[in-house]
């Protein structure tokens, strides 16, 4: 439980990177961090009998599978091969229709394959505790904007949030702005915690 909740609490927000509304996170400096805890870690990458990382068919996609065993506990994670609007990959190339038009999906290549291997991986890290708050919202129907029904993914968006609503005097947004610039660690729950008993109690 404690190194749960070491994971849990560690903030990975300098190793995130945002692509339109998603974020990724490195999987090397994940796998460093998490390391640091686990040291005797080990992953596997799952493979078909003939060595490809991959699984499944032209009609339905493919899956990628990674397995994580850190001290006695071992995780299995799953990620589909998808493109850069996190739409499935198959063999072939296909399209679909939005109400933008039609669009095409290029076929997958190794490329294609290793980056959700890796991308697998990461997500297997979470299910220790490494950057879970990464994915909160991520199973939510697509329709429905994820700012309107999500927990919020971190306590630095949570901050500036509240720092927002008018309810914090200026002066004192602007003595917080610049001590997160003084010292980003300053961005966590515990400051969350104690905006809202400040200033929303």
């Amino acid at each position: 439980m404690e190194k749960l909740n070491q994971l849990l609490e560690l903030n990975v927000n300098e190793y995130a990177e945002k692509k339109g509304k998603f974020t990724y996170l490195s999987w090397s400096l994940a796998w460093k961090e998490f390391i640091k805890v686990y040291p005797a870690a080990t992953y596997t990458i799952k493979k078909d009998d003939n060595g490809v990382p991959v699984f499944g068919n032209d009609a339905i996609g493919y899956m990628c599978y990674t397995e994580v065993t850190a001290g006695e506990v071992t995780h299995e994670m799953w990620l589909p091969v998808m493109n850069g609007a996190n739409k499935a990959m198959k063999a072939i190339p296909y399209s679909y229709k939005t109400k933008y038009g039609e669009k095409q999906v290029e076929p997958m290549t190794m490329f294609d394959v290793n980056k959700t291997v890796m991308r697998c991986l990461t997500k297997n890290l979470a299910m220790f505790g490494l950057g879970l708050y990464i994915y909160a919202g991520e199973d939510l129907p697509e329709d429905e904007p994820v700012r309107q029904s999500a927990p919020k993914p971190d306590a630095r968006h949570e901050i500036f949030n509240l720092l927002e609503t008018g309810k914090v005097p200026a002066a004192d947004k602007e003595a917080y702005i610049t001590k997160f610039k003084a010292d980003s660690t300053l961005l966590n729950a515990k400051t969350v915690a104690e905006i809202k008993a400040k200033y929303f109690a």
